[in-house]
Formats: C-alpha cells, sequence, structure tokens
C-alpha cells in the first residue's frame, strides 16, 4: 500500500502518535506526515505510507487553512492554552469593530518571529527544548503570508477566526502578535487545521473510523496515489525504453517520452510516468529539449506507484 492517508488529528496527541497509530494497524514500517500539529491541535494530518514516504517532499502544501479561537487579555509562555499565564491585562473596553480591523490589518505578506516553542532549530537544538529550561534566545523572523482572515464569532474575551496562510505560518504567534496590537495581548484556545495543500479536511477520517475501516480491509479507497498528490507537477508519459532506463535509475532521453512537453523551465520539477503509475521525479537541465540524457535529472526513484 503506498499513498496518503488524510487523518483528522484529535486533541491532546501527538502527531507522531497518530503515524505509530497508522504503523501499527496497516503494520507499515514505512510512515511518516508532514506537516507536524502541536498536540492541543486538531485537524487534517496527512499520513504518508510506502511509497508515498518518499513524495512528501515534493508535495505543494504551500497554502494552509486554520480555524481558531484566541482569548484576549492573557498571555501565556507557549502563546497557547498548554502554557502558563504570564500576564493578563484589561480587554473589556475593545469594541469588535476594532478587533475586526486589527484582526484584517494582518492580511499580507509579513515578518514572523517563530515562538520559543516551537520545532525551529538554534545550532541543531529544537527551540522547545531550550524554552523548557527556561532560555529565550534571539531567532530570526521568518517571510510569511497571509491570504484572507475571515472573523467568525466575537464573544469576548473570545475570538474565532478562519486563516488562510502560507507553509511555515504559527497561528499561535500570529494570534500572539494580534494581542499586542490590540494592547492586551492574547493567546490560542483552539487550533484545527482544515486544509494542508491538496488534503482537505472533508476527506479526512477519525482515527477510530480508520482502524474500522483497516479492519474491514477497504482502507486502500482512502489512499491517495503519489501520483494524485503529486498533481500540480506537470507530467511526462514514458515510452517502453524510457521506463526501463528510469527504473535502472538513468535519466531519459527525448526520444523516451511519447509526447514531449512546451516552456519547460530550467529548474522545473516533472512527473515521469509509464502506463499511468509514477516512476520518478524529475528535474529539467535546459529549457530546451535535445536528444540528450542530460537534459533532466532523476531526483527521486519510484517502485510503481
Amino acid at each position: 500500500m503506498d499513498g496518503f492517508i488524510v487523518l483528522d488529528k484529535p486533541v491532546g496527541i501527538t502527531s507522531h502518535d497518530v503515524v505509530s497509530a497508522v504503523r501499527r494497524t496497516l503494520r507499515q514500517k514505512k510512515a511518516g506526515h508532514t506537516g507536524t500539529l502541536d498536540p492541543f491541535a486538531t485537524g487534517v494530518l496527512p499520513v504518508a505510507i510506502g511509497e508515498g514516504t518518499k513524495a512528501i517532499p515534493f508535495l505543494d502544501e504551500g497554502i494552509k487553512e486554520y480555524q481558531a479561537t484566541m482569548v484576549l487579555g492573557s498571555v501565556t509562555d507557549t502563546q497557547d492554552c498548554t502554557g502558563t499565564v504570564i500576564r493578563q491585562s484589561e480587554w473589556e473596553d475593545l469594541a469588535p469593530e476594532r478587533i475586526v480591523a486589527a484582526i484584517q490589518s494582518f492580511v499580507g505578506r509579513q515578518s514572523q518571529l517563530p515562538p520559543m516553542f516551537s520545532a525551529v532549530k538554534r545550532n541543531g537544538v529544537p527551540l522547545y527544548k531550550l524554552a523548557r529550561k527556561g532560555e529565550e534566545v534571539e531567532r530570526t523572523a521568518r517571510d510569511i503570508e497571509i491570504y484572507s482572515i475571515a472573523v467568525e464569532l466575537v464573544e469576548l474575551p473570545l475570538v474565532t477566526f478562519t486563516v488562510s496562510c502560507s507553509r511555515g505560518t504559527y497561528v499561535r504567534a500570529l494570534a500572539s502578535d494580534i494581542g499586542e496590537a490590540l494592547g492586551c495581548g492574547a493567546h490560542l484556545t483552539a487550533l484545527r487545521r482544515t486544509k494542508s495543500g491538496p488534503f482537505v479536511i472533508d476527506h479526512a477520517l477519525r482515527l477510530d473510523e480508520f482502524r474500522r475501516i483497516a479492519e474491514a480491509g477497504d482502507i486502500e479507497r482512502h489512499v491517495t496515489a503519489p501520483g494524485e498528490a503529486l498533481d500540480h507537477l506537470r507530467m511526462l508519459c514514458l515510452a517502453d525504453e524510457g521506463a526501463e532506463r528510469v527504473r535502472h535509475g538513468m535519466a531519459p532521453r527525448l526520444s523516451d517520452f511519447t509526447a514531449m512537453l512546451e516552456n519547460v523551465r530550467v529548474g522545473e520539477q516533472l512527473r515521469l510516468t509509464y502506463g499511468g503509475h509514477l516512476l520518478a521525479i524529475a528535474e529539467s537541465r535546459g529549457a530546451l529539449w535535445s536528444e540528450n540524457s542530460k537534459n533532466l535529472r532523476l531526483i527521486r526513484v519510484f517502485n510503481e506507484v
């Protein structure tokens, strides 16, 4: 079994716990997740199995969507409800219109400082390990983009919103920054991921559903094939001889394809398929095609999936 299963991670367990459950249930040695969710967070967690693990680096998860609830007037050391409250401020005088305006001001490109309680590494050490020792170190701000924020509910001090953002955005940090902009501070009390690239919550299975379907032997219909998960990459179909070359780790030649693509860019990644199956991901080395095996570089070769 090869591909991706989208699970709805429950609150209170780690993303690694979910992968372990999948590995045990399917008796699958090769498994891994994309886009870690904090234990208090829920929602879309794509789990790769088998050859799907090879496809993880090529996924287009550039757009993520979350439903979040923050509490105004309370700051914690983790920027979420799992931490210790370190500051409290008045929020009663805040008008809903001012809150909405402050939130909307965060739409667009910006720099964001990663939280101390995060997996970002400094000198090879994850920041959260330093934070647990009570240390705070300088961090480098990252460029992110908030594509949209919709305020769903204002029941002060709670504010619920839906945010669409770029990969690498910390919604905890966003809530904290919004709180600072309002002058009262804030932290997240709930976070649910509803989209991660091509994977959406409507297709996600709860863990109990996953186990039941797997035990019934019907899980394969819920598996997204690697080639389908990578359909943002343009596809080149191999002829018989080309497929054999790729299977042996050799880059294909011009005559190894059934048809060519136009306007191939230098550095563009392409799916190489044969008979509808994904064989490899390759990178173009030249903008113009020629009868030259060096115009493509194989990045990853798959068992036919």
